[in-house]
Order: C-alpha cells, then sequence, then structure tokens
C-alpha cells in the first residue's frame, strides 16, 4: 500500500475532527496477515477530555451480526442446525404470524405462503423489518411495542415480536430486519445456553477477543468511547446504548462492544477461510458459503444495499465491479454499525479494513469516505 496515501487517511480524520465534526476514530487495515495501519485519532471522550487509544471499545451495533452468522453457521456444521429449518421449529410463537398487507386505507393480515426458514433470518428475506427504517404501520406497531427495548429476554423479545404480522411474505424481499435478533434466539434454543456465553465459549475465547462482550464490566468502562452528546450537523440529542448496564436482552442484532484489534482477529478468520494461529472455527466452504450471495432474483427493498450489491448469510455482498458508488472487488464483503462503525474485507486484495466511531450522523459519509480512501492507497 502507498505511505503517502494512506497518511492522506489520518490527515483527514485529524483535520474533521479538529472542525468538530466527530470526536475521534481508530482506524484498522490489514493486507496479506500484516497490519499496514493502526491509528487512534481525537478524543475518546469529548466531555472528559480523554484521548483516543487504539483499545477503545465502542458500541459496534450491527457489525454484531456477522459474528453471531458465524455461530449459526458453526452449529449447522455440527448438525444442530440447517438453514431450510422453519424458525417455528425453535420458537414455536412465529408459526402463526400472518402478513400485514394494505388495501386502500384498511391493513389486512393474510397467511404466510410459507414460514420463514433460518436462511431468511440470515440473509433478512424473513418479513420482519426495524422499526427505525420508517413510518408502515408495522414499524409503527414495533415502536408502541418498544420491541428495541434491552430489558427484555431475547425470547420474551421474540414472543413480542411474534405477536406483530410481517410486513412482507418471508423468501419475498430484502428488507433490513431484526431477523438476526430472533437469529439470537434460536441460537440459545440450540446451544442450550445465553448467546453471550455461546459467543463467548465459541468465538470470543478462541480468537482471543479478550474485550469484546454485550456489556462492559468496571474495570474497562475508562476505555469506552463515546459520541458528542448532540449531532454537530443538526444539535439532535445523540442517544446511544449504555454498556455499561447489563443487558436482560443479547441482541444478536446490534448488542456487542467490541475493539479494533478484537474485531480484526474476527476478519482475519474469515479471510483465512476459517482459521486463525492454528484455531478452525469453521471449513473454508462455510466461509465461502456465508460470503456468496444468497438473493439472486428476490427484491431488494431500501437502500442500504447499493446497486452491485446482493446479500449473503450475515455480510453484504459485492456481485459487480461497477455500478456502485463506492469501489471494490467483486466478492468483497462488508457491513457497518448504526452508532459509526463499519468494515470491508477484500479477498482477491487480501485485506481487510476497520473504521471504529461513536458519530451515527455522520456514519454515511465517513464509512464512503473511509472505502475511497483505502482503495486509494493500493499500489
Amino acid at each position: 500500500m502507498d505511505g503517502a496515501a494512506l497518511k492522506r487517511i489520518g490527515t483527514t480524520f485529524k483535520g474533521d475532527i479538529a472542525a468538530g465534526r466527530l470526536p475521534g476514530a481508530v482506524v484498522l487495515i490489514s493486507q496479506c496477515g500484516d497490519t499496514t495501519c493502526f491509528d487512534a485519532y481525537g478524543q475518546q471522550d469529548a466531555v472528559a477530555g480523554t484521548p483516543m487509544r487504539q483499545d477503545s471499545i465502542f458500541r459496534i451495533y450491527s457489525m454484531t451480526k456477522p459474528i453471531v452468522s458465524l455461530a449459526a453457521l458453526m452449529l449447522v456444521e455440527e448438525g444442530k442446525l440447517m438453514l431450510g429449518d422453519q424458525v417455528s421449529q425453535y420458537l414455536p410463537e412465529f408459526g402463526k404470524q400472518k402478513v400485514a398487507v394494505k388495501r386502500g386505507d384498511k391493513l389486512q393480515l393474510e397467511p404466510v405462503w410459507r414460514g420463514m426458514t433460518i436462511q431468511d433470518l440470515l440473509r433478512h428475506t424473513s418479513g420482519l423489518t426495524y422499526e427505525f427504517l420508517g413510518d408502515e404501520p408495522v414499524q409503527q406497531q414495533y415502536k408502541a411495542a418498544d420491541i428495541a427495548s434491552r430489558n427484555r429476554t431475547n425470547r420474551e423479545m421474540c414472543r413480542l415480536l411474534a405477536a406483530l404480522p410481517l410486513t412482507r411474505q418471508p423468501g419475498a424481499a430484502w428488507q433490513y430486519s431484526r431477523s438476526t435478533d430472533v437469529l439470537g434466539a434460536v441460537l440459545e434454543v440450540v446451544a442450550g445456553q445465553p448467546l453471550g456465553e455461546l459467543l463467548q465459549q465459541r468465538i470470543f475465547e478462541p480468537l482471543g477477543m479478550q474485550d469484546t462482550a454485550f456489556h462492559v464490566p468496571p474495570e474497562k468502562q475508562h476505555r469506552i468511547a463515546e459520541a458528542f452528546a448532540t449531532n454537530p450537523e443538526t444539535g439532535e440529542a445523540v442517544n446511544l446504548i449504555d454498556l455499561r448496564e447489563v443487558p436482560a436482552g443479547e441482541s444478536g442484532g446490534g448488542g456487542l462492544a467490541s475493539t479494533a484489534s478484537d474485531y480484526a482477529r474476527f476478519l482475519q478468520l474469515m479471510l483465512n477461510g476459517g482459521r486463525l494461529d492454528g484455531v478452525r472455527l469453521v471449513s473454508r466452504k462455510t466461509v465461502e458459503w456465508m460470503t456468496s450471495d444468497h438473493l439472486g432474483r428476490i427484491a431488494i427493498e431500501g437502500d442500504l444495499l447499493a446497486p452491485g450489491h446482493g446479500f449473503g448469510l450475515g455480510f453484504a455482498v459485492r456481485t459487480a465491479a461497477g455500478l456502485a458508488p463506492t469501489p471494490g472487488s467483486v466478492g468483497m464483503y462488508y457491513w457497518s454499525g448504526i452508532g459509526g462503525t463499519c468494515f470491508f474485507v477484500d479477498p482477491k486484495e487480501e485485506m481487510f479494513a476497520i473504521l471504529l466511531m461513536q458519530a451515527p450522523g455522520q456514519r454515511i459519509h465517513y464509512r464512503n469516505l473511509f472505502r475511497n480512501m483505502v482503495y486509494g492507497a493500493l499500489d
């Protein structure tokens, strides 16, 4: 990678931090197994005046999803779960759901064509939705039920969610949703243990991910990265989950905290085809399966997936060299978190890159900027 181009990344972030656009950031870039860039910029906590550290702990939100998806595929390899299984086989409450269909001014409930499957959960074709992505009648019901509350267990959340209608027929459309939250509850049933305990035993401990968990214990809380109290562009209050609290619900879709070094261990495992430092979690064919497009001709709703992209089992996947407004190779896979974190893995270039911030209002700008500048540094 070009040294001057890598330096530009730091210069750009430092300039925007000085301008008050974000409090701070951590950047980690690795190629061919070597870390080419690992820098911390700005402040970890602007109010306290503490500087950002390489080991600062961030709310990674939806970057939780790929990790939980890996856990699911590990259970598939062990014969304990299959992608064609219906969700109701493990969570019977999902066996009676209806689909909400708007007919004129009325909302009608219609039977499902088929039950949602584990594959639907992994690729977001379950018919579930996210309450913050719109104002459709079902999304309003999610909001009214406070479905995002961390005060319910995963199973309690599922019972509440299953009592609400679907927005689409299972398998009919890609719609980003609480599918991975439901997947987390399925894994708890299959494994017979809480999701956090499962991830700790099967992924975090084997990979040496020492700072990744659903809450931050007291002895590490001085390392938590914080957002500005208000969005510098709009003045609106910024509200993030409190990592100091132990949640009743361990959200498989967005509840983890982590560091750049920890998440790099996970991505290096993926880039290596399921192995890292003598530890094998899954086969290389499972990694290939996870990071292949599973949508095909299924309709994509919303603008979260750019043109030339599909979705695999827990990751967005690039399917065309062109079309998208950002660079990348065919086969690149990635995802991000609503708090301002993102990553991408490019197997063709043997590279992955991680950007960690706590700046939700600026997340789209910086994840696109980051990808442009990282690819601009390749020789």
